[in-house]
C-alpha cells in the first residue's frame, strides 16, 4: 500500500506539477550546455521577458529556449542587437550577433496575444523565433526551475 501511495504522488508530481527536459545542442550556451537536464514548473501559464521556457511545437519538436517578447511587444533586430519596444536590450547571457534566419519573419514583429518570442542564448547556432516564428503560449509546457 506505501508503494502504491508512493507511485501515485510521483506520478502525480510529474504529470501535474513539474517535468523534465533535455537541452540537446548547443543553443542555449553558455547558460545551458548540450545533454543538461532541466527540470520545470507546469504551474501557471504567464511568461515574462527572460524566463527560460520548454516548448513543445506542433511538429513534435522540443525546444528549451529564452522568452524576449510577450504579447503586444515589438522586436527588431538592428546591427546584431535586439531590440523590444524600441529599445536595446541587455544580454549579458546572450553569445554571438542576434541576426534575422527566416526571410518570412518580417522586422519590426510584433507579438499577438497569448504568444512570446524565444531566441537561444546562443544565437548564431539557434533554432528559434527568427525561423518559426512565435510561440503560442499554450506550446509551452513550463518555466524552468532547475538545472542538472
Amino acid at each position: 500500500m506505501e508503494v502504491a501511495a508512493a507511485a501515485a504522488v510521483f506520478v502525480f508530481i510529474f504529470t501535474v506539477l513539474i517535468g523534465l527536459s533535455r537541452v540537446d545542442g548547443n543553443s542555449m550556451s553558455p547558460t545551458l550546455e548540450n545533454s543538461r537536464v532541466v527540470v520545470y514548473s507546469r504551474i501557471g501559464n504567464s511568461y515574462k521577458t527572460g524566463d527560460v521556457v520548454a516548448i513543445r511545437m506542433p511538429s513534435g519538436d522540443r525546444y528549451v529556449k529564452r522568452v524576449i517578447a510577450t504579447e503586444g511587444d515589438v522586436v527588431s533586430l538592428k546591427d546584431g542587437v535586439v531590440n523590444v519596444n524600441g529599445k536595446a536590450i541587455k544580454e549579458t547571457y546572450a553569445r554571438g550577433e542576434t541576426r534575422p534566419q527566416a526571410e518570412w519573419v518580417k522586422y519590426p514583429y510584433t507579438v499577438n496575444k497569448d504568444a512570446v518570442f524565444v531566441l537561444g542564448d546562443n544565437r548564431e547556432v539557434s533554432v528559434d523565433s527568427r525561423t518559426f516564428g512565435e510561440v503560442p503560449t499554450k506550446n509551452i509546457t513550463g518555466r524552468i526551475v532547475g538545472i542538472n
